[in-house]
């Protein structure tokens, strides 16, 4: 499988190229401008031990303070976090937010610690992190991390400064002062830019079929909105396998199976299906919503699809996106249709700082004006460098951004 890493550096030197960016910039954007690392070690309440490895990469500050993401799971490497980093530089500048690009994680399974243990792991992490606050560095949720895991950790911040500041921690309950909307976020913006995109190519989403890989927060709240739509969802998966259903699948019972059983599979009257099969069957719309680099060398030439929506982060490999791109296929990447919960977390710090908070209504309008206007910028750029992919329209559009900021500052 592709380096995530590697993939995104790239894109970025490719994108860089297409958009006749200054060649300082792209060599300050090769690596990240800080990487963190350091082990916790923990005693668990089984009465085991075992240290865990811990990241946070601060990649590029150069529009403001560093922020998002903090993911824990299993196979976590450093080369992930890293690419994460850059990813959400890129996505920051996409949707017009003045904010730095940085990613953390812990290298553990959450699926075998239990509650205490999974707040005594990330206290711990907040601990080691010592983070400066909300015009330095504002750490959010990712996979394996969610409101409980940040209402933690904003407390352990807290208990460590002595001060309330619920700007510090993003992705957290509202009632600590996390924003509404905020889980939902992710998914509504992939459903968002999956319904401009259609527009433009002239695709009617209600008589359409559409493949969902993972069915997380992300993929079933895009599940949701587009069964609305009166589009038919004939297949999903999860990390243990998908399911299929040719004449498409009941979201609203899915997720009651989902919280029932903890996947998938076993849904009544669909087919198993493997994620490998999943990329193949015939659909006009492709959401792979999980992890990156699924889609890659090895299988795009047998996607069917017409739109690739990119709901995780880096999903289709550079190889991957050249075939995808050869064939006609429209994508709509990560940086862009995957923003709304960058973009929420913004509002959530914005209303932090201000102690003025939002009704839902508010933040649902600012995040479908923010996401289109990044759509449509990614659009633009990708005309105007003679028609080059979404995804290139989109990093051009972030690069020139980084340019112009880098110069202002001096840096180049």
């Amino acid at each position: 499988m592709d380096n995530v890493f590697q993939v995104a550096i790239q894109t970025l030197n490719r994108a860089g190229k297409l958009g006749g960016i200054n060649p300082r910039v792209l060599d300050i954007l090769q690596e990240p401008k800080r990487i963190q690392q350091f082990r916790i070690p923990l005693k668990l309440e089984d009465g085991s031990f075992q240290v865990f490895q811990a990241y946070r990469v601060h990649y590029c500050d150069a529009l403001g303070p560093f922020r998002n993401g903090t993911r824990i799971r299993p196979d976590l490497s450093l080369d992930e976090i890293k690419a994460l980093g850059l990813f959400m530089t890129v996505k920051h500048c996409a949707a017009a937010i003045p904010a730095g690009g940085a990613k953390g994680g812990i290298k553990a399974d959450p699926s075998k610690l239990s509650s205490r243990d999974m707040e005594q792991l990330v206290r711990a992490f907040i601990r080691n992190l010592q983070p400066k606050g909300p015009w330095a560095d504002v750490p959010g949720a990712d996979i394996g991390t969610g409101e409980q895991a940040m209402a933690w950790m904003l407390d352990e911040y807290e208990q460590i400064t002595g001060q309330h500041c619920p700007a510090a921690l993003n992705d957290k309950p509202a009632i600590l002062g996390g924003s509404l909307g905020g889980e939902e976020a992710t998914g509504r913006g992939v459903f968002i830019t999956l319904m401009a995109a259609a527009k433009d190519m002239g695709l009617d989403v209600s008589g359409s079929t559409a493949v969902v890989q993972g069915f997380g927060q992300v993929g079933s709240a895009l599940a949701d909105l587009l069964m609305q739509t009166g589009c038919r969802i004939v297949a999903v998966s999860d990390v243990y396998g998908g399911i299929y259903a040719e004449g498409g699948l009941d979201i609203a019972g899915l997720r009651e199976h989902v919280a029932k059983t903890g996947k998938v599979e076993g849904f009544p009257g669909a087919t198993p299906v493997s994620n490998e099969e999943l990329f193949a069957l015939d659909c006009d719309i492709l959401v792979p919503a999980a992890v990156q680099s699924v889609i890659h060398q090895g299988n795009a030439a047998g996607v069917k699809a017409r739109l690739i929506v990119e709901g995780a982060n880096g999903p289709v490999t550079t190889e991957a996106d050249a075939i995808l791109h050869d064939k006609g296929v429209i994508i709509v990447p990560d940086v862009v249709a995957n923003s709304g919960g960058a973009t929420v977390c913004h509002f959530e710090r914005t209303q932090g700082l201000t102690d003025q908070y939002w009704d839902l209504e508010k933040v649902n309008k600012q995040l479908e004006n923010r996401i289109l206007e990044a759509y449509r910028c990614a659009a633009q750029r990708a005309a105007e460098a003679g028609g080059v992919s979404l995804r290139d329209g989109a990093w051009i559009h972030a690069l020139k951004m980084l340019e112009k900021a880098m110069k202002l500052r001096g840096w180049v």
